[in-house]
C-alpha cells in the first residue's frame, strides 16, 4: 500500500514537472513578428506601423541639367531668381496646383519643355543649313551651292541677350557694391516715394512681398538671359505679366524689409547674380 501511494505521489510529481517544464519552453520562445523589408516598404521598430514611401515628385530627373532640386527654405518664387524664371512658368512646367506647396527633396524642371519633334522633320540646334527644304527645290539632281551660313556661323545680330543696354535704376548715391557673398547687387540711397525706373525693356513676372528679405520686390524678366530685381519699395506700380520700357517708374522707393529707405538692385544673368558695375552705364 505505502509503495503503491508512493508510486502515485511520485507520478504526480513528475506529471507535474513536465507540464510546468512545457509551460516554461512555450514563454520564453514567444513568437516574435518579421516585418521584413520589401520594395517601397520603411523598416519601423517593433510595434510600429510599417507605412510605404512616398516618391517625391520628379525624384528621378535629380541631378540633370534644367531640374532643381528644392531645398530648406525655398520657395517657387526664390527659385525662378535662382534660375532666371518666372514662378508661374515653374509652377505651369511643372503641373504644380498649388504654388505654395513644394516639399524639400522634390526636383523641379527649371527650363522650358521641348516641343515634341514633328514627324518627318528634324530639329536642329546651330546655325546650319536645314534637311526640310521646299518641294520645288527637293528634285535637283546636285547639291546646292555652299552659302555663307552653311560655312559658317551666322554674324551676331544686334539687340541679342547681352545687348541689354542697362541705365541706372535710381539716382541716389550708391551704399554698398556688390559683394558675391554678402551683397547681391546695389543698394543706392534716397528718400521715401523716390522714383525707381526699371532698367531696361521687360516683362514683371513677379510683383509683392513673398520673399523674405527683400521687402516690396519687382523683378522683371528682359530676355532668356536676364532678370533684374528692386526690393524694399513703399509702393509697387505694376503688376505680375506687364510689360515694362525702360525708364518706366514701376516702383517708389521705401524701407520695407530694410534699416532704412534704398533700393536694393541686383542683375542676374540666367539667375545667377552678377556685378552691376559690368552693365551700367558709369556715372
Amino acid at each position: 500500500m505505502l509503495v503503491s501511494r508512493g508510486l502515485k505521489v511520485w507520478g504526480s510529481m513528475v506529471l507535474v514537472g513536465l507540464v510546468l517544464s512545457g509551460c516554461g519552453t512555450r514563454l520564453s520562445k514567444a513568437p516574435v513578428e518579421d516585418r521584413g523589408t520589401s520594395a517601397g516598404m520603411t523598416v519601423s521598430q517593433p510595434g510600429a506601423v510599417v507605412v510605404a514611401d512616398k516618391p517625391l515628385p520628379g525624384a528621378e530627373n535629380a541631378g540633370k541639367q534644367g531640374y532643381y532640386t528644392v531645398k530648406p527654405g525655398d520657395t517657387l518664387i526664390r527659385i525662378g531668381l535662382e534660375t532666371g524664371q518666372s514662378w508661374k512658368d515653374l509652377a505651369r512646367w511643372n503641373n504644380l496646383e498649388n504654388a505654395n506647396l513644394i516639399e524639400v527633396g522634390q526636383v523641379l524642371r527649371v527650363v522650358p519643355p521641348v516641343a515634341p519633334e514633328t514627324a518627318g522633320t528634324s530639329v536642329v540646334s546651330r546655325p546650319v543649313v536645314t534637311t526640310v527644304v521646299a518641294p520645288a527645290a527637293a528634285a535637283t539632281t546636285k547639291p546646292p551651292a555652299a552659302t555663307p551660313s552653311a560655312s559658317k556661323p551666322a554674324p551676331a545680330a544686334s539687340g541679342g541677350d547681352d545687348d541689354v543696354g542697362f541705365i541706372w535704376p535710381a539716382s541716389g548715391p550708391l551704399l554698398a557694391g556688390f559683394d558675391e557673398a554678402r551683397n547681391k547687387g546695389y543698394d543706392i540711397s534716397g528718400k521715401a516715394g523716390d522714383p525707381v525706373l526699371a532698367a531696361a525693356d521687360g516683362r514683371v513676372v513677379y510683383s509683392g512681398a513673398g520673399l523674405r528679405g527683400y521687402g516690396n520686390l519687382i523683378i522683371l524678366k528682359h530676355n532668356n538671359t536676364f532678370l533684374t530685381a528692386y526690393a524694399h519699395n513703399q509702393t509697387l506700380l505694376v503688376k505680375e505679366d506687364q510689360s515694362v520700357r525702360k525708364g518706366q517708374k514701376i516702383a517708389e522707393m521705401g524701407n520695407t524689409d530694410a534699416d532704412r529707405v534704398k533700393l536694393h538692385f541686383e542683375i542676374r544673368r540666367q539667375g545667377k547674380p552678377v556685378d552691376p558695375s559690368r552693365y551700367l552705364p558709369s556715372r
